[in-house]
């Protein structure tokens, strides 16, 4: 049994994540007034099981990553509520008590090139977290650390080594090490392997799967490669210009799409098999601005099923018939058939 299909072990909520905002603002002029803002994240509300992995998918600029970075404070949000169950207390997740949850949520960064700082070691990068929360013995560190390098596919060998010496898959694996140091429950993935080759990419995503096993992790999986997504993830959320518009486990998901942003989205995986092609739906126009999102459903204007009702009124991320656990934000997701796809 796979460990996607063995995760379901656990109903315990983790991460509940509700109305999440984030709005950069737009200033202009010499005294640099604040005209409007970039709704990089607006409304975002799910939930994250503990042992599972949930999957944050959309195109570039929909908001995923500064979604992860809200959650673990590397962005102060603007509105909403973060909580994280913290042997069993329901804690909110602020600027305030961060520190206090710092050893229970870390993040994977996207780049392995810029992530590490070039000036110090392996064994001073991995070490680092350990040091700055309270373990002093070198000694106790750097076996630690040896222990850590070893999960990842390294060895101790590596210690006096800088990022600058290894390739980009051995410093993504660092970046994990690293990421690992203080037994975390949550480890938020912002795209981990989109840097990679593709060659190297299978390996690292490998070696996630292995490492929540073995350390029994929760996952926020950050990416844009639906393929990965579905190797990996228990459940998806599908955000487009900073809202959820679906989300349901990936299984079901895949094969039933209820929102036609998310059936846009397949189309373009390309399948391997010439006598099982999807014809592509090509999205007319441009994404909106999020500093001047559209009335109505963000996606009305590139979407062929939009009637009056879209121009004019938002949908709701709401349960659809037949499915309590598959939610969608389409006024007609019970009346759409839209076309999955299935992946070998």
């Amino acid at each position: 049994m796979s460990l996607k299909q063995s995760v379901q072990n656990s109903e315990e909520i983790l991460l509940e994540v509700k109305d999440l905002q984030k709005y950069y603002p737009i200033q202009r002029g010499v005294f640099r007034s604040t005209v409007g803002y970039v709704r990089a994240v607006d409304g975002v509300s799910f939930k994250v099981r503990t042992g599972e992995t949930l999957g944050l998918v959309g195109e570039s600029g929909c908001g995923k990553t500064t979604t992860g970075r809200c959650i673990i404070q590397l962005e102060k949000p603007t509105g909403g509520e973060i909580f994280f169950n913290k042997e069993g207390d329901r804690v909110p997740v602020n600027a305030k008590t961060i520190k206090g949850l710092r050893r229970d949520m870390q993040f994977i960064f996207q780049d392995p090139y810029s992530s590490l700082n070039p000036r110090m070691t392996v064994e001073r990068i991995v070490g680092e977290p350990l040091l700055t929360h309270g373990v002093k013995n070198k000694t106790e560190r750097r076996d630690r650390v040896v222990e850590l390098l070893s999960a990842v596919g390294l060895s101790g060998d590596h210690l006096s080594r800088f990022p600058h010496e290894f390739s980009g898959g051995q410093r993504q694996r660092v970046g994990i090490a690293r990421a690992l140091a203080l037994n975390p429950k949550l480890v938020i993935c912002d795209e981990p392997v989109s840097a990679l080759d593709v060659s190297v990419q299978a390996q690292v995503i490998n070696l996630l799967q292995d490492l929540q096993e073995q350390y029994g992790l929760t996952y926020l999986f950050v990416a844009h490669d639906l393929s990965v997504v579905y190797h990996i993830c228990n459940r998806v959320a599908v955000m487009y210009l900073g809202r959820i518009v679906e989300l349901a486990d990936v299984d079901e998901l895949f094969a039933n799409p209820k929102h036609p942003y998310t059936e846009a989205l397949f189309s373009a995986i390309p399948i391997p098999d010439p006598d099982n092609q999807l014809q592509q739906i090509i999205l007319e126009g441009d994404v909106p601005s999020p500093s001047d999102p559209p009335s109505g459903c963000n996606f009305h204007p590139r979407c062929r099923y939009a009637q009056e009702i879209c121009r004019q009124e938002q949908p709701k991320l709401t349960a659809t018939e037949g499915n309590g656990h598959h939610l969608a934000a389409c006024h007609f997701a019970d009346q759409l058939v839209l076309r999955g796809i299935k992946i070998a």
